[in-house]
């Protein structure tokens, strides 16, 4: 069993995590009301908000697990990327177990997080490709065997929850943006017409930073004409971009690279019109797609304990010296021990 720590960002969440699929406990404590007032993440609140819950959700999901901390094999937590300050509350905390309970401490990508969140509620075939949609992350990533990470296409400026949030603040919408943005878009009867950002023909990449700005050159030529601007049209407009790019790619990458599955990872993954586009295209193509439940999209430790449960299976184990890492790499991180040279767990 994994105790898993997560603390990357404005949710400070443990979870304890058997078998790498089975979630035992996980708790989540949000901090969405207190960053709401600033429409944004502010990161040393953020971390002293981690500093403030940490042992009580640590208690919490030990309680709920049904066991105790004796009967932990080891204990995870994000090494990144994400706040470097947040990032290090639950660092902390996790060699401070760690090192109480005698029993490996596994620093955790993020991403692999998200990815294998699918594997907590399905079982993966290899090759698969995953689209890792969030806040700050928009990024498809081809696994061609078990924990090993090749990004083959990342956003060149703007993530998709990014975009979501700055197109609701223009909106005047609350934070975060991207359920009030999905939530008008499919009110509207019609789409404003916005541009698609290809960029090269072969190439997996994104951007929106340039969709962001033809949605404020809508909204201030509407107001310097004095017309009533159309919110919902606009945001149907906008999430239509979006997911048109999105679903496009993915496609076009899972064909090119002969996947076997397509996963749909991270807090966007969540938004029902992106769901809906790719469950359509991917019906069409006869390519299952994967997508975990709407709580273990957002971030979670249960998704911290299952990646980390790679390296646990092949003994990859952090030292006290772990350090915090905002930019962590995820190819890096990889395993790439194969799994029959070590003892079943």
């Amino acid at each position: 069993m994994i105790l898993a720590v997560e603390t990357s960002c404005d949710e400070t969440s443990v979870a304890v995590v058997k078998g790498g699929k089975q979630i035992l406990s996980n708790v989540v404590s949000s901090q969405i009301d207190v960053h709401e007032r600033f429409g944004g993440v502010v990161p040393e609140i953020a971390s002293r908000k981690h500093v403030e819950t940490i042992t009580l959700i640590m208690e919490q999901a030990v309680r709920d697990s049904g066991y105790e901390l004796k009967d932990m094999s080891a204990i995870a937590v994000t090494q990144g990327p994400g706040l470097v300050g947040a990032l290090l509350v639950g660092i902390v905390a996790a060699k401070s177990l760690s090192l109480a309970l005698d029993v490996p401490l596994i620093g955790t990508h993020h991403i692999a997080g998200h990815i294998y969140a699918n594997e907590l509620v399905h079982d993966l075939e290899y090759p698969c490709l995953a689209l890792v949609v969030s806040g700050g992350h928009t990024e498809l990533v081809l696994l061609e065997r078990e924990g090993s990470f090749r990004v083959i296409g990342r956003t060149r400026d703007d993530a998709v929850g990014e975009a979501y949030d700055k197109v609701a603040r223009a909106l005047k919408l609350p934070y975060p943006g991207g359920p009030h943005i999905d939530r008008l878009a499919a009110e509207a009867a019609t789409a404003t017409v916005l541009p698609r950002a290809w960029l090269e023909a072969d190439s997996y990449d994104f951007s929106f930073s340039g969709l962001k700005s033809a949605v404020l050159a809508v909204i201030n030529q509407t107001r310097m004409k004095g017309l009533e601007l159309d919110e919902a049209a606009l945001a149907r407009g906008f999430q239509e971009s979006v997911i048109d790019v999105l679903v496009t790619k993915s496609l076009r990458a899972a064909k090119a690279h002969g996947v076997k599955q397509l996963l749909l990872c991270g807090g966007v993954a969540a938004n029902s019109g992106l769901r809906a586009a790719l469950e359509a295209r991917c019906e069409e193509e006869a390519l299952p797609l994967l997508i975990p439940p709407g709580k273990l999209c957002t971030d979670n430790a249960a998704m911290i304990g299952a990646a980390a449960h790679l390296k646990l299976k092949r003994e990859c184990y952090s030292d006290l010296e772990l350090k915090a890492d905002p930019g962590l790499s995820l190819e890096e991180w990889s395993v790439d021990e194969p799994l029959e040279q070590f003892p079943k767990q």
